[in-house]
């Protein structure tokens, strides 16, 4: 089962594990990407983060699946949006594939494309009561 998904419910690395699984798959990396107290663009200490995304964004999320993945190689990822408190998970990316190799590049390589691909934005709240928006 894939995933590709864009959502303000909490995510489940289990749920993408599970997502993931296949007899021919031996090498699974999962990589979760969870909120910090802390950014070199802040001053102070981040107490949460705001995502917003575009209406297309998951569709730009399938769309990098599907480039990223393929018959031998398996992709369950989610990027959460709304308010997030450290701690909370804000992307969750498992990729199986027969061999490491194979998985760990193919997990780099999403995580990136997602970097640079998707439209999400954060604004970064900090305990003082400021904020700071990135990737705009």
């Amino acid at each position: 089962m894939t995933i590709a998904r864009v959502t303000d419910a909490p995510l489940s690395l289990d749920e993408h594990l599970r997502a993931v699984d296949d007899p021919h798959c031996g090498a699974v990396v999962s990589f979760v990407g969870q909120v910090r107290d802390h950014d070199p663009a802040v001053d102070g200490i981040v107490d949460a983060i705001e995502y917003s995304a575009h209406p297309d964004a998951e569709r730009v999320l399938a769309g990098l699946v599907e480039r990223f993945g393929g018959p031998d190689v398996k992709i369950a990822i989610s990027h959460r949006v709304g308010r997030l408190g450290v701690g909370d998970y804000a992307l969750v990316a498992c990729v199986a594939s027969a061999h490491r190799a194979e998985a760990f590049e193919t997990s780099r390589a999403l995580i990136e494309a997602v970097k640079t691909d998707l439209p999400v934005w954060k604004k970064q709240h900090d305990v003082a009561g400021g904020a700071h928006w990135v990737g705009l």
